[in-house]
């Protein structure tokens, strides 16, 4: 239990410490995309400009926003994103992803993986 709050509070510091320290980004005029469907294994990049919507099999993608640091949009590109499922009517992923750590939020979907490649710049 100490270790779990000792991590914790490492983890505050940090976060904290990097938003005192925020970076200059600049607003991507839409985000490639990379969606795996893991059933059949088939990858397919996709391009989306911001507020475009596109159905991948049972998912339908929603790009709001993508940012990335001023001068490197292929660096620390992150992008807000809406997936949902044919007849589902909550979203299976709404959120920030970031392209450098898909990990730290990613879409958990039986099916289907989603990840921010980079921005698109024009």
């Amino acid at each position: 239990m100490f270790r779990m709050r000792c991590l914790g509070t490492a983890l505050l510091c940090a976060l904290a410490s990097g938003a005192a320290a925020q970076e200059v980004v600049s607003p991507g005029s839409g985000v490639v995309l990379r969606a795996l469907d893991k059933l059949n294994g088939t990858v397919a990049d996709v391009e989306l400009a911001n507020g475009q919507s596109r159905a991948l099999g049972r998912i339908e993608i929603t790009v709001n926003e993508c940012r990335y640091p001023e001068g490197n949009p292929a660096g620390d590109a992150f992008a807000y994103l809406e997936v949902r499922e044919v007849g589902v009517s909550e979203p299976v992923f709404q959120g920030w992803m970031i392209a450098s750590a898909p990990a730290l939020n990613p879409m958990d979907h039986p099916r289907y993986d989603v990840w921010v490649l980079r921005c698109q710049t024009s």
